[in-house]
């Protein structure tokens, strides 16, 4: 893969954004220490595959924030980092987080991302002094979408689309992106892809089912995504996690609650459309 910039600037409702540094072919380092080249902060974020940390590198006269990602792993675990890394390497478009340096060690691999700051979408639309309107939820359905678009054209499926996953560029900004592609697969159509991973509230029926999997997959997660942003509900939580996968598998939801109430019929079939057992 050449190492010429793609989609710099980028315009988005008729205002151009950069992305946030030239992209570039990211091999995971071997040779060199992570700790040598970069001085670890504060912890940010932690989960099942790893702690993230903001670090900044050593020799930036800017001193950049950079996030750090953390996986202590063996030998047998690291195929799926560099997965991750190839992934990433396909991914220039300022909706969805971009790697700048990975490296790997014999007990512990690194990789560093581009560092935001202002916490989840999520986060931010529940809180108190917000106020969310269906035109809010157009605006990051819209930015979602074209992230998930990239991806899409880049033969790449995200495969874990949840809130947990979309983050605010700045505290006074509505821009997002999309991240962690940890379960992210590259996929051309054609291709027979079946995975049993995900979080149950989010993933289509065909995951569960141990059926292929394509890009549609996605955009039932999207789907739901929606749903929760207009209403504040969860289309098929259970009361565990075995009730919601078979809430997903029989694919039944609506709009009884009356928090749809003033939800226009566009954004209801928005939904409709999206969230369709039958992927094909």
């Amino acid at each position: 893969m050449s190492e010429e910039k793609i989609l710099t600037p980028y315009e988005l409702f008729g205002t151009k954004y950069e992305l946030p540094f030239d992209p570039r072919e990211v091999h995971l380092k071997k040779a060199e220490k992570f700790e040598d080249l970069y001085d670890l902060g504060p912890v940010v974020g932690k989960g099942k595959f790893g702690i993230v940390y903001k670090c900044t590198q050593k020799s930036d006269s800017q001193s950049r924030t950079w996030a750090a990602k953390v996986i202590k792993c063996r030998e047998i675990d690291k195929a799926a980092i560099r997965q991750e890394v190839e992934v990433m390497n396909r991914l220039r478009h300022p909706k969805l987080l971009m790697l700048w340096d990975a490296f790997e060690s014999p007990r512990q691999m690194v990789l560093v991302m581009e560092f935001i700051g202002a916490g989840e979408l999520f986060e931010r639309v529940i809180g108190e002094d917000f106020v969310l309107t269906e035109r809010d939820c157009v605006h990051f359905l819209r930015q979602i979408c074209e992230g998930v678009s990239y991806m899409h054209s880049s033969h790449v499926l995200h495969l874990d689309l949840k809130p947990e996953n979309i983050l605010c560029i700045a505290e006074n900004s509505n821009r997002i992106k999309i991240i962690d592609f940890g379960l992210a697969r590259i996929f051309k159509p054609g291709d027979s892809t079946k995975v049993l991973l995900g979080t149950p509230e989010f993933i289509a029926p065909e995951v569960i089912n141990y059926d292929e999997v394509s890009f549609s997959t996605d955009m039932w997660s999207v789907g739901v995504i929606c749903y929760v942003l207009l209403s504040g509900l969860s289309p098929f939580l259970g009361d565990n996690d075995a009730e919601t996968l078979s809430n997903v598998t029989a694919g039944d939801f609506d709009f009884d609650d009356e928090a749809f109430d003033e939800i226009s019929d566009d954004a209801k079939d928005f939904i409709s459309k999206l969230l369709i057992k039958r992927k094909e």
